[in-house]
């Protein structure tokens, strides 16, 4: 007898599976018109938005270039000269005498700017020792350099002789320092336009020596300018 092991199998065959083919969808012509219609939207909007986009940054461009050129810039002031007569005397301040010479530069090539009254003090180790008004209420042009001269004497020059024995004291260094003043209220014009009023301040700090004559170091040199 055989063993069941050794029984016959019988193999049961079955077909061959094979990969169901995708079934092709066909569109209706109002798919594809909808779809159509989809896509000249969009490009129509990004169109649209280019457009902005690019007048927008022309906008910005031509702003930015208006803003450089009708930003108001501060005017600009230089010491030329400064003198101290009779410093080398003992008894100086009796008739001693203070010489200054300076300009007003207005940079701004469309825009002028219109000073009131206009004054200039001195100080030493800042304390003033003198004061004179400069220009009365003036328009400067654009591109326009105004001359400023003044000298302080008598009233106009307070140095008692503690204070003269002090810059005496100074002087025998061989440098004296003081700081000169310009002062005014401005405001600028930008063709019919006027804007409003700024408390200007000029310092411009000078040295002389022995002689009293300003040292090259402080000639022709640019004041800083700044407003209250």
């Amino acid at each position: 007898m055989n063993s069941p092991s050794h029984l016959p199998v019988h193999h049961t065959d079955t077909p061959e599976q094979h990969p169901t083919a995708p079934t092709k969808r066909h569109h209706s012509a109002r798919y594809y018109a909808h779809r159509v219609k989809e896509s000249l939207t969009t490009r129509v909007s990004k169109l649209i938005c280019a457009i902005f986009l690019s007048l927008l940054l022309i906008i910005g461009i031509i702003t930015f270039i208006l803003w450089l050129s009708l930003r108001p810039h501060r005017p600009r002031f230089f010491i030329h000269d400064f003198t101290v007569t009779g410093l080398s005397l003992e008894n100086g301040f009796e008739s001693a005498q203070i010489v200054f010479n300076a300009t007003a530069r207005n940079s701004n090539l469309n825009i002028g700017i219109y000073y009131d009254a206009m004054s200039g003090s001195v100080y030493y180790k800042e304390q003033k020792i003198g004061s004179t008004p400069l220009l009365d209420s003036y328009y400067e042009g654009p591109k326009t350099t105004k001359v400023l001269t003044a000298a302080l004497s008598g009233a106009t020059l307070n140095i008692d002789r503690q204070r003269w024995m002090e810059i005496s004291n100074e002087r025998s260094k061989g440098v004296v320092v003081f700081r000169l003043e310009i002062t005014s209220t401005i405001r600028f014009r930008i063709s019919a336009w006027d804007s409003k009023r700024h408390v200007m301040h000029a310092n411009c700090p000078v040295s002389v020596g022995s002689d009293g004559m300003i040292l090259p170091s402080s000639k022709d040199l640019r004041c800083p300018v700044y407003f209250t």
